[in-house]
This record gives C-alpha cells, sequence and structure tokens, in this order.
C-alpha cells in the first residue's frame, strides 16, 4: 500500500468532502465544519492554516460555534499545519483526548484470518430497539461515554440503513463485543468504529470475529479501504490484521462557558 497516496485520498475523502448524517457540511475560510443539526455535537474535520492564520481562524470558530451553543471537536491530524496548531488549541481553551493512530487495511491485501466464516454468534443489529446490546458493552468498557450514540444510530438506521452496520457478539445469549461499520457517501473508504469487548470476555477471539463481519461486508460492498482510529488497545490487534497507520488523530474538544 503507498501510504502517501492512500492519506492523499484520505485527506479528500474522508474529511475534505466528507458528509455526515444529521450534520451540516459547511466550508469557511481553513477549515470544513460539520454542523449538528439534531444536537450539538459539531466538529471541524479538516483545516488549511498557517503560522498567520491559525490563531485568529481558532478564535473565530470558537465564536461561531459558542454563539450556536455548540460543543465543538476539532479533529487535528498529524500532518496538520502549522506544526504546533496542537499546542495553539490547548493554549486557546481546548481539552486534548487520547492521540489515536489513523489505521487503513486495503481491502485487496486482506488477511485469511478475517475471510473464515463468521460464527453466527456475530449478528447485525439491524432495528433500532436491538442498539440497547450495542449499549451494554459500550457501558462496560467506556462507562457515562457518548450518551447520544445509541439514539443517533437508531435515527440513522431508520432514515438511511446501508449508511452504517452495527454488530454484536453474543456468548449464551448475552452481548460480549459490539462494534459499527459507516458507508460514507462517495468515499473510497468504509470506518469501523465502537469496537470493544467486555472486560471479562477478551483474549476468547469475538473482537476479531466482529472485525471480520465488518471486513467481509465491505468487501461485499466493494469498498477499496477500511479505517479505523485505534487506541492502544485495538492497535496492535489491527496491526497483526493487516492494517497500517498512515497518520495520528486527536480530537480537541471546546465547549464555551455558559452567559449570563
Amino acid at each position: 500500500m503507498d501510504i502517501s497516496q492512500v492519506l492523499r485520498l484520505y485527506d479528500r475523502d474522508e474529511r475534505r468532502d466528507t458528509e455526515e448524517f444529521a450534520m451540516r457540511r459547511e466550508v469557511a475560510s481553513g477549515v470544513v465544519r460539520l454542523v449538528d443539526t439534531e444536537g450539538t455535537q459539531s466538529a471541524i474535520v479538516f483545516s488549511e492554516l498557517d503560522e498567520r492564520t491559525a490563531d485568529a481562524v481558532i478564535e473565530r470558530e470558537m465564536r461561531y460555534f459558542a454563539d450556536l451553543g455548540h460543543v465543538l471537536e476539532w479533529k487535528l491530524f498529524g500532518h496538520d499545519r502549522p506544526e504546533d496548531l496542537h499546542r495553539r488549541l490547548l493554549d486557546h481553551g481546548f481539552f486534548a483526548e487520547e492521540r489515536e493512530s489513523v489505521m487503513v487495511l486495503d481491502l485487496e491485501e486482506v488477511s485469511p484470518v478475517l475471510l473464515r466464516p463468521v460464527p453466527k454468534a456475530v449478528r447485525r443489529l439491524s432495528a433500532p430497539e436491538e442498539l440497547k446490546d450495542m449499549t451494554k458493552v459500550r457501558e462496560a468498557v467506556w462507562p457515562g461515554q457518548l450518551p447520544w450514540l445509541e439514539e443517533r444510530l437508531a435515527q440513522l438506521l431508520r432514515a438511511d440503513p446501508d449508511r452504517v452496520s452495527v454488530y454484536a457478539v453474543y456468548d449464551q445469549g448475552e452481548p460480549v463485543s459490539a462494534g459499527r461499520i459507516h458507508f460514507p457517501v462517495r468515499s473510497r473508504f468504509a470506518s469501523i468504529w465502537g469496537g470493544a469487548t467486555v472486560p471479562d470476555r477478551r483474549g476468547q477471539g469475538f473482537y476479531t470475529s466482529l472485525l471480520a463481519a465488518r471486513v467481509q461486508e465491505a468487501l461485499r460492498r466493494q469498498v477499496r479501504y477500511l479505517t479505523i482510529d485505534a487506541g492502544a488497545m485495538s492497535r496492535p490487534i489491527v496491526a497483526k490484521l493487516g492494517f497500517q497507520e498512515i497518520t495520528w488523530a486527536q480530537a480537541h474538544v471546546y465547549a464555551a462557558p455558559e452567559r449570563g
């Protein structure tokens, strides 16, 4: 895989030209915004800044989203400019979350492990009411994080079910692992998110089965690349299965103080 070429495609398809459900895409000088139309969780997913323009654009975007009453996530990538953009965001009051590896699998070079028949214990959650099983796994791994996610995914499944697939793995009738795959409009990439296994069931192959289900769906849908923002737990697993790091990503979050 030509990493520099894939990174250029990623910047175009997954950042600059991206479209997301229930988000209004806006292009402003130097940035691409995704403005939440159903809630208050908005983002900047692409930026083209330099040392002269960065601080003014950061301040403009902080004001813009504060006026909307939205929390702003500025997604910073390892090759973004200027090189000190991370420090500038911190200086302006952003909180930096854990840095993750952006890793890509070329679906023309898939490990045989991911092509094995998917166990019957892996199920696609096709009805919104089934998403509670995904939430049960998430709460066991990341208590209290993204409380709005289940409802947003339920809306997406009702409105455009081809855009997302949510899977869970069951052991003795209980969900023990869960994750999802998104299929953006007009992109050569699909992206996998939220893959996790409850702590006392790890090391039994559930995560790999979950990954295989999503890889095989992407292949059936003739996607070329599969991407994941991998943290410390998932990074070594997906690396062994053929994913390669193309850059890193780090969310920087700003919530304006309440006014009045």
